[in-house]
């Protein structure tokens, strides 16, 4: 049986190892197998269920859990790739044709990216050294299972396709623009093609720059051509030229020469390299850089050896251009009477002239040809001497002559030929005068010149000097008008007076002042209007018109000072005029005489007008308004500025007041009042206009006789006012007598209140004041700790009664608008409850000792219903805030004793509250004494004598067997002290009652040890009643025993510790007088 039992078992295991071996999960795997993929691929899912065949089973896939596909019985199925939505978990479910089992595969993740992909293509380099080859790489960023297609093209030929290069790098040799593109998948992915990269291939032959012309130093504005040169092999090649320099490149061109005007900006390098005609991806290298640098244009330099042709000779000029090669040179001459003309055939650098005149240069060269500037002037002069004339002095004195010198300077043999000329007469040659000096009386202009050889060599002829002929005629400078001060801006006449003999003259005139000096002239006076450059002296002389080189002498100068346009002063004895009178103005101009004067008067209401018939100094008006005047004098009239107004104003006899609305004696900061100024009129009525005097700046006349403003700490002083008739703007009154305005602070009310506690059923007055202050009405509030401030309503009178607990404060209100002073303080009133309450002790012992414990208990004696309160103690200490609870316990101390009382109030109305409790005095009592027994004496007295007597047996026994003695008389002692104070404690326990504790000592001298005399033995009793009633045990009486060897001698009457102090307890049970 157990055989065929484990035949069994094992025939089990073996199915069930069988069964699980063909029982494997399936497998989902897919094509191509990426990390991401793009939109517009396609992935092949497989599914194997590695189970059975094939054809077993049917297909179906799964994504992120929810079906994509239906059940098929192709285990392939292709997925083409839409949006990123295609992203997600995907898993293969197979279901058994046979039994419809299901088998789930494993999950593949597919990522799709949202961009669509581009290749990138790098290059190490993008030009082909000679020989050499460069490598393109292409690549698809952040994926993988790319393959490459490569293309080339060029600017002649269409893009074609690269063969046989499908990988990531390849190298080329050939020049032209590459690009490639990513592939994959089935069917073929592609990626967009990457931006183009032009790969060129470099040639071996060197280029170089030349310049046309060669010259070493370019200027601006001249014409170069610079050649592009290539040194070929043995075969002649056609090139195209590309250029590089300060300007944008040049294009690729056939031409290998550029020529250009040179400008500023042509200066810096320029290279040149040149491709194969029929290769354009070939090039040589560029050419070294080839450097020009343009110049400013140049000016010629014309030097010349001397600049004075001797007689008979010539001199050499040079013409050249600092630092360059390559010039001819222009020449040119000109004089003072002829233009300038090119000298002909003369090209070079040096040239010889014996001609006087003003000669230049420049500078040729190049095709087209440039030009430098022209060279600075330079002057040749043929060498002829000058004369010189000099004359001892050019003023002929009345009849008298001159001595004039004619020489030449530094030669000899010369003979001189003299001239005179004068305004009016041509230049004529004085006859008969060869001489070198000659005396002449005559006035005019004169000149020589020196003669000598044969023929006759003739100098220059001097420079001309003018000799003039003094008449004896005075001249003087008046002026008119004759006034000793001018003004800028007045017109006045300087005249030159002659003072002629018997005969009469007709003169010129000169003049010489601040200005220029006038021309001569027929008129013998000059007008002018004077300004500050008129200041100054003045003079002139004459002359007869028939001799313009005979003149008197100048006249004495004539010091004219011009001072600044003057103002008017107008002056008014009072500006006020009174009633029925007049007042008196005057205008005049200081310091100075001949005017006359105009009047003005004005009006707010009409314009300014002149005043008629009145032109005196001093007038008289009885008319207010605004007056002014200015000054005239002279012909043209001359005007000073006028005066500054001058306002008169007529008084009338109204008498006017200033008073105040609302009338009150105190006015504080922040009330807004309003002042009337009020006419006393008579018989008649006048619209009136007013204007204010105050702290601030004085007002306007207005029509409004009253001002409101608001009152602030400025607003404090003296008001006035004034008025006037509203058809005379210059009548008014005299000002009002001074209004005191004074700003007090802004008040606060003050709330008291007879009484704070309400009685019960009753009410209590609060009053509401401002401080000597009137015209208020008040305002009431009320609050309570649990609600928020309320006005009390139809209350504006100062007293208000109450009957309700709570926060009252108030404010006072006056004015329109409305003025409100500060709050009052707050005043609490409370409201009393009928409730007795009392004051109780637990426990109520009648009398209390320190350090004991009790509770004070706050009773409410409360009606029919019952209520929630609060509770709040007054005692010797600091009374206590509002509690629930209604008891305070302490423990108490001699600082206890005292009255303590307690009331108490609702909880829901903390402003209602009892009277206080009738007081409830503590006394506090020190602890008691033990009291006398003689029972007790007796007991101690016997307890003690016993003790003795023991002492002295073991003292004896000791003296006998001093060794035994001394091991065993501690254990006797102490059971003999304890049996006789037990027996002793027994009796005391029902023979007396203590009312504390107490101790009994009682000394004990053993006069059998003598070498100890003098020991005191000390017994203490003490009854213990610590114990309370709720311990029901019997208190405990304890006896201590102490021994003590003591040495009187040394320390008589004081007991002092002994080398061996004992102590013996005994324990007494004791009854209590409380039990």
């Amino acid at each position: 049986m157990g055989a065929t039992l484990l035949c069994e078992l094992g025939l089990f295991l073996l199915c069930t190892l069988l069964c699980t071996g063909h029982a494997q999960d399936a497998v989902l795997t897919i094509e191509p197998k990426l990390s991401s993929y793009f939109i517009g691929e396609f992935v092949t899912f497989k599914c194997d269920m590695n189970e059975g065949e094939d054809t077993d089973w049917y297909y179906a896939i799964n994504k992120d859990g929810q079906e994509v596909s239906s059940y098929r019985t192709n285990k392939d199925s292709k997925l083409e790739i839409t949006s990123t939505r295609d992203s997600g978990e995907y898993q293969c479910i197979g279901d058994r044709k046979s039994s419809h089992d299901k088998k789930n595969s494993n999950t593949v993740s597919i990522t799709v990216l949202a961009y669509y992909p581009r290749a990138t293509l790098t290059a190490g380099t993008t030009i082909i050294p000679v020989g050499g080859s460069v490598t393109l790489t292409c690549s698809v960023q952040s994926s993988d299972g790319w393959k490459y297609e490569w293309f080339r093209r060029t600017q002649r030929i269409s893009i074609v396709k690269i063969r046989d290069q499908q990988n990531r790098d390849i190298r080329i040799s050939q020049g032209g623009i590459y690009s490639c593109r990513g592939a994959r998948g089935n069917p073929v992915y592609y990626t967009d093609i990457n931006d183009d990269v032009t790969i060129e291939i470099t040639f071996s032959n060197k280029v170089v720059v030349k310049q046309q012309a060669n010259w070493p130093q370019i200027f601006r504005g001249e014409t170069i051509t610079l050649t592009c040169e290539v040194q070929e092999g043995g075969e002649t090649t056609e090139w195209e030229y590309e250029w590089r320099g300060p300007r944008t490149p040049t294009q690729w061109t056939h031409n290998n020469d550029v020529t250009f005007r040179v400008s500023e900006s042509s200066s810096g390098d320029y290279m040149c390299k040149s491709r194969r005609r029929d290769d354009s991806y070939s090039s040589t290298e560029w050419s070294e850089a080839f450097t020009l640098s343009a110049s400013n244009k140049p000016r010629a330099t014309l030097t010349a050896g001397t600049t004075i042709i001797p007689v008979g000779g010539s001199v050499t000029l040079t013409c050249s251009v600092q630092s360059s090669d390559g010039w001819k040179y222009e020449w040119f001459r000109r004089t003072q009477r002829t233009y300038e003309g090119k000298i002909r055939d003369q090209q070079n650098r040096d040239i010889r002239v014996s001609e006087g005149g003003i000669y230049s240069c420049r500078g040729t060269r190049g095709n087209p040809v440039y030009y430098t500037y022209d060279s600075y002037d330079v002057t040749i002069e043929t060498y002829i001497p000058r004369a010189t004339l000099t004359a001892g002095t050019t003023i002929i004195p009345v009849g008298g002559s001159v001595t004039l010198t004619c020489s030449v300077q530094s030669s000899d043999g010369w003979k001189y030929e003299w001239f005179r000329r004068t305004q009016t007469t041509s230049e004529v040659q004085i006859r008969d005068q060869q001489n070198r000096d000659i005396r002449v009386s005559q006035g005019g202009i004169y000149s020589c010149r020196g003669t000598r050889g044969n023929p006759v060599y003739y100098t220059y002829i001097s420079d001309d000097v003018t000799i003039e002929k003094t008449i004896s005629n005075k001249v003087v400078v008046k002026q008119q008008p004759n006034w000793p001060q001018i003004f800028r801006g007045e017109t006045i006449t300087l005249t030159c007076e002659v003072q002629e003999g018997g005969e009469t003259t007709e003169w010129w005139y000169e003049w010489r002042g601040p200005r220029t000096p006038t021309q001569w002239t027929h008129n013998n006076d000059v007008t002018f209007r004077v300004s500050e450059s008129s200041s100054g002296d003045y003079m002139c002389k004459s002359r007869r018109r028939d001799d313009s080189y005979s003149s008197t002498e100048w006249s004495e100068a004539f010091t004219l000072s011009a001072s600044n346009k003057p103002r008017a002063t107008l002056t008014a004895g009072t500006t006020i005029i009174p009633v029925g009178g007049s007042v008196t103005l005057t205008c005049s101009v200081q310091s100075s005489d001949g005017w006359k004067y105009e009047w003005f008067r004005r009006t707010q209401t009409t314009y300014e007008g002149k005043i008629r018939d009145q032109q005196n100094r001093d007038i008289r008006v009885s008319e207010g308004g605004i007056y002014r005047c200015r000054g005239t004098r002279g012909n043209p009239v001359y005007y000073t500025d006028r005066s500054d107004d001058v306002t008169i104003e007529i008084t009338f006899s109204n008498k006017v007041v200033v008073k105040q609305q609302p009338n009150w004696p105190q006015i504080f900061r922040g009330e807004t009042i309003t002042l009337t100024c009020e006419v006393q009129e008579g018989g008649e009525t006048t619209e009136w206009e007013y204007e204010w005097r105050g702290p601030s700046t004085p007002t306007q006349w207005t029509h409004n006789n009253d001002v409101t403003f608001r009152v602030s700490e400025s607003s404090s002083g003296d008001y006035m006012c004034k008025s006037r008739r509203r058809d005379d703007s210059y009548s008014s009154t005299e000002w009002s007598e001074a209004f005191t305005l004074s700003a007090s602070n802004r008040p606060w009310a003050t709330l008291t209140a007879g009484t704070t506690i309400i009685p019960v059923g009753g009410s209590v007055t609060l009053t509401c004041s401002v401080q000597s202050s009137d015209g208020w009405k008040y305002e009431w509030f009320r609050r309570t700790q649990t609600t928020s401030e309320v006005q009390i309503r139809d209350q504006q009178n100062r007293d208000i009664r109450v009957s309700q607990g709570g926060i009252y404060s108030c404010r006072g209100t006056r004015g329109n608008p409305v003025y409100y002073t500060d709050r009052s303080d707050d005043a609490i009133i409370e409201i009393t409850f009928s409730n007795k309450v009392v004051v109780k002790q637990q426990p109520n012992w009648p009398q209390i000792f320190r350090g004991e414990t009790i509770t004070l208990t706050c009773e409410v004696q409360e009606g029919g219903e019952t209520t929630e309160w609060e509770y709040e103690w007054r005692g010797p200490s600091t009374p206590t805030q509002w509690t629930h609870n209604n008891d305070v316990a302490f423990n108490v101390s001699e600082s206890s004793s005292g009255d303590y009382m307690c009331k108490s109030r609702r909880r829901d109305d903390s402003y209602s509250s009892t009277e206080w409790s009738e007081a409830f005095t503590l006394s506090v009592s020190t602890a008691p004494e033990p009291e006398s027994s003689s029972f007790l004496t007796l007991l101690i007295v016997g307890l003690v004598c016993g003790i003795l007597l023991i002492l002295l047996l073991l003292l004896l026994c000791r003296f006998k067997k001093d060794s035994f003695f001394t091991r065993t008389r501690s254990t006797n002692q102490s059971s003999a002290m304890n049996h006789v104070i037990k027996d002793e404690a027994q009796h005391s326990r029902h023979a007396s009652t203590l009312q504390g504790d107490a101790c009994v000592y009682e000394s004990i001298k053993d006069h059998g040890d003598t070498q100890n005399d003098g020991s005191v033995l000390y017994a203490q009793v003490s009854h213990d009643r610590a114990k309370t009633k709720k311990d029901n045990d019997d208190s405990l009486l304890y006896a201590q025993v102490n021994y003590n060897n003591v040495k009187p001698k040394r320390h008589k009457g004081k007991p002092a510790p002994a080398a061996a102090d004992e102590t013996v307890y005994s324990e007494v049970k004791s009854q209590t007088a409380l039990d």
